[in-house]
Parts: structure tokens; C-alpha cells; sequence
């Protein structure tokens, strides 16, 4: 198959949902998706696994999907990382050389990176990555690259993330169960930066919100360095928990109204409208006015914004963030969210969508912010291999990737299509990559069906 030796794979663990990717980088330097298929998630709460073998079965649910989508199965995949666990810390480490009179070399920065893996941090604690913010030679400092420099005394500045020994394993546990083994764990937040975030942004100073269902993850970046991190254990689902008890309906309804009708902003939700929601087991349906539901929202939004608005004021950038604020996940779509953002911070917001680096044929259903971080994924993945991976017509097209394995066999059958996971079409053409992807957010939509009667207020 065609591009098969550069292919990457990736699965995001959500509270809400889990999604597995497979693409590949274009000669362009751009992500083309093959594959991508999502399901609920199981066994997971605020981006910690509580039940293994919930876990296992839907993270097979999607893996199983995208091996018959691409045609071949995954060896190997990037996996995200996040949860309330997770914290960060800034350190300075340093190495004296032996002379003046050499150049610095990547093994000096090697060494000096290598010893912030052995920093002293709490017990049942791993340190997941050590990222350098900058350097200083001898005097000089503000330096990015010292290699190639001459100096006796080099130093950097680390941006250090760390998390619970227990929650990494039981990821790693949760993929190695499905048959595929975790190439490196990604902080969810640095991997959403990626696709969402311009080079422009990163350099004058923005802070990225990543809202999902279980958490919302934060990261701030100033003069292209990433600056804090941090993850906020709130997300979507306290929004749907507080609908649900403040109108005392289900849950599922809960969350219909929330994406159908619910706003961030209460003062901008219309006076005279009113959804009937269906009673439970027979009983009175219940009206609930637009206004009110706004409220709810607002609300927690507002809890949700200021602990974010928080963590980016101890990153001190507060008042360096020239390109302000980007809201990106599956929570970001909330009506009029972008406003209620802005009034509470006071700088511009805009809406990530993970289009920065996606190829031009993609289809315009992967370019969604609830899968900001799963494309993200693939991009930091392909980063951290340290090198580009050359394009296909420069290599023998009979070599493999390290992350596909054998062809699946796509023996007929029924389809058996639900709500939540899409069926691909069958590969005629297997030197077609894009065959695997389609409209699969269709499905999720269509299942949203005529639940709720919304008319005008007789008030």
C-alpha cells in the first residue's frame, strides 16, 4: 500500500469518548487521516481508567474498526495522557565542560536533559516529559539551539510535566490488553496544541482551553516556548450533571439539551421559548425555559473558565498573551462560549480547529474541535521521533512502519452500523488512503432524533 512506511497511529483515552487515528505525513509536511473511529467511553472518569476491562473493551471497538478501515492492523500507537494527577514543575539544571575551546554538541544537551529524568519527586510519581524552554551559555542567555556554540558552562531551563506511576500503567495496561504496544505516552494538552495553535501564536503568546467531557486541559505558550501546564478536573459532563438535577430529568436528555439548545451566555437566551422534555416512565413531560437552561450553563462555565484563568496567571504569562486565548474540544462549540471567554478574561478568543497542519483532502468532519487532540497526537508523535520521516517515493514502498503490522482481512458481512462508531466502505482501491474516512458525524447527529418539542412561551 501506498505511504505505508510513514504511517502513525494514535488513541485518545477521553472521559467522553475514545477515538483511535491512523495518518500519515504528505510530502507537504501535512497529516492525511486514513482511518479514525470513535465509541463512548467505559471504565474511565476525568481521564483516569477505574475499570480495566471496560477500558479494553472500547478501546478494541475502535482499534478493530480502523485496522478493517486502513486494511492492516497497528503495532504500535501514540497514546494521550491527562487526568487530575497530572502537574507541572519548572527546573534549571546545568553541566560544566571540559573546555572552552569545543563546540557544544547534541550530547551535551542530551546529558543535561538526561539528568532531569532524575530529579527527586514525590513518591508513586513518574516524570512523563522533560521539555527545554531555553538555554544559557556561560553569560548568554535566551538561547534556543546551543549547538554549535563554544562555552564552558551550559544550562537550560526545563518545563517538567509529571503524573502518577499507577494511572500511566494502567493506560499502558488498557492498549498492551488490545495487542498494541504504547510507543509514548503525550500529555493531551501539549498534543492538542499542536493542531490547533499557529507557529504565529506560539511566538507572540497565547494560552490554549482544551474543554472535554471529564477534564480541560491548559497550556501557555510565550516566545515559541511552552511556558505552563495544567489540568482542571471539569469538563462537559458537570455541565450535563447540573442540567440534570436542576431540571430533574435523564441524563441522556441532559446532554440533548445541552448541544441542541444550551447557551454560555443566560442574558442572550431567548425569553419566550420553551423545549418539552419527555417524562420519565410515563410521568408529566416537563418544560423547561431556554433562559433557564442558559443559566445552568453559565454558571459552571464560569467555574470552568476562572480555575483556567487561574492556571494562566500562574504560568505569568497573563500579560504577554498578544494572541490571547483559543478554546478548543467537543466543549468548545457551546453557543455564544467564545463571548462569555472574553468578557471573563478580556482578550480575544477565537475557536481551535485542528486544520493547522491537516492536508488539504481531508474531509471536513475530521476538522472538529472534539478531535483537536487526537490529530494532535499523530502531530506530536511524528515531532518527537526526532526527524522527519521521509515520504514514500524515496523509500522502497515494501517497507514497513513500525506502528502497522500484518493486512486485516475483511471477510462480507452485514454492516452493523450504530450511533457512535463508523463503518467504512470496503477498500477497492488500497492505494487510496482516504478510503477509510468518511462522514462518520453524520451518525452521531442522526442519533439525536426528535426527543424534545420546542415551541413558544404562552407566558
Amino acid at each position: 500500500m501506498k505511504y505505508k512506511n510513514n504511517i502513525l497511529a494514535a488513541i485518545d483515552i477521553g472521559t467522553t469518548k475514545i477515538v483511535t487515528i491512523i495518518g500519515y505525513i504528505n510530502e507537504n509536511n501535512r497529516l492525511d487521516v486514513i482511518g479514525m473511529a470513535k465509541c463512548p467511553s467505559k471504565g474511565i472518569r476525568r481521564g483516569v481508567i477505574l475499570n480495566i476491562n471496560e477500558a479494553v473493551d472500547a478501546i478494541k471497538t475502535t482499534v478493530d474498526e480502523v485496522q478493517k478501515q486502513a486494511g492492516f492492523q497497528i503495532k504500535q500507537a501514540f497514546v494521550g495522557i491527562a487526568g487530575q494527577h497530572i502537574k507541572s514543575i519548572r527546573n534549571r539544571g546545568y553541566v560544566n565542560r571540559d573546555s572552552y575551546d569545543t563546540e557544544i554538541t547534541k550530547a551535551d544537551t542530551e546529558r543535561l536533559l538526561a539528568d532531569m529524568y532524575k530529579i527527586p519527586i514525590e513518591l508513586g510519581e513518574e516524570i512523563i516529559h522533560v521539555i527545554p524552554q531555553n538555554y544559557i551559555v556561560d553569560s548568554e542567555t535566551g538561547v534556543k539551539n546551543p549547538i554549535g556554540m563554544f562555552g564552558k558552562r551550559l544550562e537550560a531551563n526545563f518545563h517538567i510535566v509529571i503524573g502518577e506511576i499507577a494511572s500511566a500503567r494502567n493506560i499502558e495496561r488498557c492498549v498492551n490488553r488490545v495487542g498494541i504496544k504504547v510507543k509514548q505516552l503525550i500529555l493531551e494538552p501539549l498534543a492538542s496544541s499542536e493542531a490547533v495553535l499557529s507557529d504565529d501564536e506560539k511566538e507572540a503568546g497565547v494560552a490554549l482551553i482544551d474543554i472535554g467531557g471529564g477534564t480541560t486541559d491548559i497550556a501557555v505558550f510565550h516566545d515559541d516556548i511552552i511556558r505552563h501546564t495544567a489540568v482542571i478536573p471539569f469538563g462537559g459532563n458537570v455541565i450535563t450533571k447540573d442540567i440534570m438535577e436542576g431540571c430533574s430529568i435523564l441524563s441522556k436528555y441532559a446532554e440533548q439539551l445541552k448541544i441542541q439548545f444550551g447557551s454560555a451566555l443566560g442574558d442572550l437566551a431567548q425569553d419566550d421559548k420553551v423545549v418539552t422534555v419527555p417524562g420519565i416512565n410515563g410521568r408529566e413531560p416537563k418544560e423547561i425555559s431556554f433562559k433557564s437552561l442558559a443559566y445552568i450553563i453559565q454558571s459552571r462555565m464560569e467555574e470552568i473558565i476562572d480555575a483556567a484563568l487561574f492556571e494562566i496567571e500562574n504560568s505569568g504569562c497573563m500579560e504577554k498573551l498578544s494572541a490571547g486565548i483559543v478554546i478548543t474540544g467537543g466543549g468548545s462549540l457551546l453557543r455564544n462560549l467564545p463571548q462569555l471567554v472574553k468578557f471573563r478574561s478580556g482578550m480575544d478568543v477565537r475557536i481551535g480547529y485542528p486544520n493547522e497542519r491537516l492536508g488539504e483532502d481531508n474531509t471536513n468532519e475530521i476538522n472538529h474541535p472534539m478531535y483537536s487532540t487526537s490529530i494532535g497526537l499523530l502531530l506530536k508523535g511524528h515531532n518527537l521521533l526526532h526527524e522527519t520521516i521521509p515520504i514514500a517515493k524515496n523509500r522502497n514502498d515494501e517497507e514497513l512502519s513500525d506502528f502497522v503490522g500484518n493486512p486485516v482481512k475483511n471477510e462480507p458481512e452485514e454492516s452493523h452500523k450504530n450511533e457512535w462508531v463508523y463503518q467504512s466502505d470496503k477498500h477497492d482501491d488500497e492505494d487510496d488512503p482516504k478510503k477509510g474516512v468518511s462522514n462518520f458525524i453524520k451518525n452521531i447527529k442522526n442519533s439525536i432524533s426528535g426527543f424534545f418539542d420546542v415551541r413558544d412561551s404562552e407566558m
